[in-house]
This record gives C-alpha cells, sequence and structure tokens, in this order.
C-alpha cells in the first residue's frame, strides 16, 4: 500500500498536536482527515472507515477505550493510541482492548511514521479472503499450517507444542504488539503471574530456535512490561 492510498484518521482534541500530526501526514504523501471529538470521530469512522487509525485516549466527550472496543466489535484497522498516559496500566489495557500499538507523547515525527510503516506492513500482510494461505512467511521463516510444521531457510525447527502454538500467535498478528495477558489467555486459558513467567522461558527457548542471534532478536521484539511483537522482515 502506498502511502497516499493508505487512508489515516486522526482523532485528537489538542489542535497543536492535531496539527503537528496532519502536517506530517501531508508531507509524506498519506492521505487524512482528523477528529477532536468523539462524535466527529464515529461520524468519520462509519461514513469512510480509514486504513489507520491514530488515537488520543483523552477526549472532551469519551473516552478512547470505549472506541477501541467500538472499533474491535466490526474490524480489524490497525489502531495507534497516541496518549499522554504514560502509565504501562494505561498502555496495557489500550492493548488489551485491541489496540495495536502505543505511542507516548511527547513524542517525534520519526517515530510516528515508523509505527505508521509498521501498521501499512501489518495491513500487507493480512490476505484478502481469496488469497488465503495454509503457509505464512517473513524473512527465512516459514510456517505450513496444514502439516503444523515451522522452518528457518527450509530447515524444519524442532518445536513443542507450546512454542508452535506461540509462533503461530505471533505470526497471525504481525506488527501488532500483544500483551503478556493476551498471549497467557490465548495459550494457557488464564493470566496467571506464574503462566507470564512460562511465558517469559519459552519465548527464551523460541528465541534460541529462529534467531540469528537471539541476543539481538529480528523477529520477536520484547516490550519490556507489557508483551511481545513479531516484526515484518
Amino acid at each position: 500500500m502506498n502511502n497516499s492510498e493508505c487512508r489515516i484518521l486522526i482523532v485528537e482534541d489538542d489542535p497543536p498536536i492535531r496539527k503537528l500530526m496532519a502536517t506530517t501526514l501531508r508531507a509524506n504523501g498519506y492521505t487524512y482527515h482528523t477528529a477532536s471529538t468523539g462524535n466527529e470521530a464515529e461520524l468519520e469512522l462509519t461514513s469512510s472507515p480509514p486504513d489507520i487509525l491514530l488515537l488520543d485516549l483523552g477526549l472532551p466527550d469519551t473516552d478512547g477505550m470505549q472506541i477501541i472496543n467500538t472499533i474491535r466489535s466490526w474490524s480489524q484497522m490497525p489502531i495507534i493510541v497516541v496518549s499522554a498516559r504514560s502509565e504501562d496500566s494505561d498502555k496495557i489495557d489500550a492493548l488489551d482492548a485491541g489496540a495495536d500499538d502505543y505511542l507516548t507523547k511527547p513524542f517525534s515525527v520519526n517515530e510516528l511514521l515508523a509505527r505508521i510503516r509498521v501498521a501499512q506492513r501489518r495491513i500487507a500482510s493480512i490476505p484478502h479472503n481469496d488469497e488465503a494461505t495454509s503457509v505464512f512467511t517473513n524473512g527465512s521463516l516459514k510456517i505450513d499450517y496444514s502439516s503444523n510444521c515451522a522452518f528457518i531457510d527450509d530447515r524444519e525447527l524442532q518445536l513443542t507444542p507450546i512454542e508452535y502454538k506461540l509462533l503461530c500467535l505471533l505470526a497471525g498478528n504481525v506488527g501488532k504488539v500483544l500483551t503478556h495477558t493476551y498471549i497467557t489467555d490465548r495459550i494457557w486459558g488464564n493470566s496467571l503471574e506464574s503462566d507470564v513467567a512460562t511465558l517469559r522461558v519459552f519465548m527464551v527457548s523460541l528465541r534460541k530456535k529462529i534467531e540469528k542471534d537471539p541476543s539481538k532478536p529480528e523477529y520477536i521484539q520484547t516490550h519490556v512490561g507489557i508483551g511481545y511483537r513479531m516484526n515484518r522482515l
């Protein structure tokens, strides 16, 4: 997807920040619309759904979390939260609700653009119904879902059932930050602290099998205190 084909909705009530974001998108060739309230955002979302949403949580008429929950009831569009709320709990709540990424104010325009590019790659990685395939590829990594096998450079990986489930979960959400709670709920059916500790052990083991240098991982990125993301290579 070219920048000019990517439609972005900016939902931000602070005029200077909204102008900065709009100017940045315009200078980089994106098509965008803006909204300063939840009501305006709802109108834009229903009349002309964007490809990517940039969402402030502290809106004057509604909380951005409500918007995330509403969108996730009908769309999987990438949602990048841009908020002054910097506590880990705020980030985790937003990501658990369905946001794809979280950028804390103040931010650099280069970081904003980088997060948007990640979202664009995620959109490109989602196959249309007529393109559905049983094989996932990302760099040298290949997952053959039909045979429950994974490969690096065409070399089959010897994965445990849990490692394979983790890899498939991350692969199915390329470019999206998955929280510890989200992952453990889907792998073990709950999110106990003991499961989070176990998750870290499995991630170490999985990285040893898929990364060229586990100390400098390329595929699986850690978001300290929050969770993990598979990068698109």
